[in-house]
């Protein structure tokens, strides 16, 4: 353990004392936050490459705590205090220039470029001049793993973290080492103990298994629905847990408190005037493990699998302590004059690399976004494109920004310190003065037009699912739904469409061109053989009508489903079908929903049903659905497998598939096996409706499963 300098002997001269204290340039701590920037820029390019790169940000942690600490302890102990003002000042200058130009530049670019997404994207910016990023995502339920969506400052979260940090450990670190004085290295076991204790609350928070978020009855997305799980209601919001363990400050203060906790034990200059310097070979091969275990780390573990829907459990049940205490090791070996492996990481290509790991981080991002293509992750051609526009950026950003305001220079230049007057300095200042203005004016007019900007739907899904829900909206509006006393001679009106075959939409009577959609009431590829499907209007008899049809009858054909529905409810509607589609839609909510279409008389003869994506149904929920649907009401329903890359996709379609043979009315069309040979043409989560092709052939399968011939009279 490092000798505590504050117990130093009287007789130990006070320039001594000082150089003890002192914080010496690291190379090797610049290296180390090479290695983890790096990883973080992998896995944002691509999370296939590295999927554990993430966990850079939490090496970046464990660092930040260790210097701040360091830094304040080495002052404390030369001037006998801790400067808060003088603190703060030096964190703004180092870090609010280089954010401010990102998000200034940013703005630019969506200004003239980007409109669509500025509306989604103003409480990011918000967010990010606050540096309240984390809390601004669990809020608004922006989840750090959601691919399609445009968000060019989600990984302001970790800058955020660290912010508040540097706001709030000073206090604390100005109390400890006032009333502790030179007994502060003793409160280092309670740093490492509050260490402890946020990896053991984090492991007891994590929601393991799927989770997703379910809807109520009425398809609005709801985390108190039945089938909803890892989901928390806070202030009528719902919050995911397992994103919020990730994104909060104090689940994630775990490696800021080990870095901490450390500084007070491990003081560079200390430890080589202690026993410890002739121990650098032993540090070696320990920071050599740890190294390893980074790297089997950044390989193995995952935050979340969109496939199976569930995050890495092994992650929040220990592995963020696991990563940390490997950094400690780390820094251990870069911070030892005599390591080997500090040596190393301390050469000049990663020391390069390090001083400028804030500025990589800062401007990485933001251009990936606007490089890659929406719901896409990076490839190597786009990746190497990306990485050509983001180094220039970050070192044009050093250079020019984080460097002049960090040694004073531009505060120098404003206070009149300058060059002497002469025809070339002033005509360069007058340049400069010319393009501050004109920058100044154009981030004026980007930053009104983002504070401005309409709120718009960003992505082909989250657009399809819009435009499903106002169509659903204007046929709920303008269809009419209620029939005529029973008693009465004259038939009521009914809502199915009435327009002559001859006029029909052509999307609405015929297969598009290239598919291979069976006709009429042909049994489907896949599909379980079932009845013909019943004629949805009124019988047509030779005798004179005396009493009104069966209100049933009359009845449009009502499709029930999920997002993948509700991006093909024009075309549905287009063929007379009532649409009553959500998002996120869960198995138990179809079944509600049905019960009250039903209890409400809503239902007809026929309706159709895609339930299972979102979530495991189990047998009872398909039985629940079923008995709202007998055959005497219902003579057929249909059933749509489904598809995605989804632990519980094959499970609910393999009940799906067994539905007709306990229940005769059922028939199923087999989505997922038809849909591969249209896949070209679905969203990049392999699964929703991207084309108007996509669309209509989707909805075409409907039609000849349902008997189109009876929808056109």
């Amino acid at each position: 353990m490092a000798v505590n300098t504050t117990d130093l002997p009287r007789s130990v001269h006070p320039a001594m004392r000082d150089q003890i204290s002192r914080v010496p340039y690291l190379p090797g701590l610049d290296g180390l936050r090479a290695i983890a920037v790096l990883g973080v820029i992998v896995y944002h390019a691509n999370h296939a490459w590295l999927g554990g790169g993430f966990l850079g940000v939490e090496v970046f942690f464990v660092i930040s705590g260790y210097l701040i600490t360091l830094l304040m302890v080495g002052e404390h102990e030369r001037t006998g205090t801790v400067r808060l003002g003088q603190f703060w000042l030096r964190r703004a200058r180092r870090l609010l220039p280089a954010l401010y130009a990102m998000l200034a530049a940013l703005a630019v670019y969506m200004t003239f470029f980007r409109r669509a997404p500025m509306g989604e994207t103003r409480g990011d910016f918000v967010g990010g001049l606050l540096y309240a990023s984390n809390w601004v995502q669990i809020v608004v339920g922006q989840s750090y793993t959601a691919a399609e969506a445009f968000a060019p400052l989600r990984h302001l979260w970790s800058l955020a973290v660290e912010e508040q940090f540097y706001l709030l450990w000073p206090l604390v670190m100005a109390l400890l080492l006032r009333r502790r004085r030179g007994r502060v290295i003793s409160t280092a076991p309670f740093m490492f103990a509050a260490a402890l204790a946020i990896a053991v609350v984090t492991a007891v928070m994590f929601v393991g298994g799927p989770v997703f978020l379910g809807a109520d009855p009425t398809g609005a997305v709801s985390c108190g629905a039945a089938e909803s799980h890892g989901f928390i209601s806070l202030f009528g919001r719902c919050i995911n847990v397992n994103e919020t363990l990730y994104l909060n400050t104090f689940s994630r203060a775990g490696g800021l408190m080990l870095g901490a906790g450390f500084a007070l034990v491990w003081r560079p200059l200390a430890v080589m005037r202690s026993p410890l310097r002739r121990r650098g070979t032993v540090i070696d091969a320990v920071a050599l493990v740890a190294l390893l275990g980074l790297a089997v780390a950044m390989r193995l573990l995952f935050l979340f699998d969109p496939f199976e829907g569930v995050y890495d459990p092994w992650l929040f049940r220990g592995g963020f302590l696991f990563v940390g205490l490997c950094t400690l090791a780390c820094i251990a070996a870069a911070t030892h004059r005599r390591s080997r492996v500090g040596r190393v990481l301390g050469n000049p290509a990663l020391a390069w690399v390090g001083t400028r790991s804030y500025g990589l981080y800062l401007f990485h991002w933001p251009i990936f976004q606007i490089v890659r293509t929406p719901g896409e992750q990076l490839g190597v051609w786009s990746f190497l494109l990306a990485l050509a526009i983001t180094l220039p950026v970050t070192e044009l950003s050093y250079r020019c920004i984080e460097l002049p305001v960090r040694q004073g220079r531009l505060g120098e230049w404003m206070r009149g310190q300058r060059a002497p007057r002469t025809p070339a300095t002033r005509a360069r200042r007058r340049r400069t003065v010319v393009m501050s203005t004109g920058l100044a004016l154009v981030t004026a007019f980007a930053a009104v037009n983002v504070a401005t900007a309409q709120r718009q739907c960003v992505g082909a899904v989250a657009c399809d699912s819009e435009a499903g829900r106002e169509a659903i909206a204007a046929g709920f509006a303008t269809s009419t739904t209620e029939v005529e006393d029973p008693s009465s001679t004259t038939a009521a009106p009914s809502p199915a469409p009435s327009t002559p075959a001859s006029t029909a939409s052509p999307t609405s009577t015929s297969p598009l061109p290239g598919t291979s959609v069976p006709a009429g009431g042909a049994t489907l590829p896949g599909t379980a053989p079932a009845t013909p499907a019943p004629a949805i209007t009124a019988p047509v008899t030779t005798a004179p009508v005396t009493t009104a049809p069966d209100p049933a009858d009359l009845l449009p054909v009502y499709a029930i489903g999920e997002s993948v529905m509700l991006g093909a409810a024009p075309q549905l509607r287009e063929g007379g079908l009532q649409v009553n589609a959500a998002v996120s839609r869960q198995g138990a909510n179809v079944a509600e929903v049905i019960g009250q279409l039903r209890a409400g008389g809503q239902l007809g003869r026929v309706v159709v049903i895609q339930s299972g994506t979102n979530g495991p149904v189990s047998d009872a929920t398909y039985d629940k659905i079923m008995g709202f649907l007998p055959a005497n009401l219902t003579p057929l329903v249909v059933f749509l497998t489904v598809r995605a890359k989804r632990g519980w996709i094959n499970g609910n379609n393999d009940r799906i598939k067994g539905l007709p043979a306990r229940y005769p009315n059922v028939r199923v069309i087999d989505w997922q096996a038809i849909s591969e040979g249209i896949k070209g043409e679905l969203a990049r989560d392999g699964y929703h409706l991207r084309t108007p092709f996509a669309k209509q052939f989707y909805a075409n399968l409907i039609f000849d499963a349902i008997g189109r011939p009876d929808l056109k009279k």
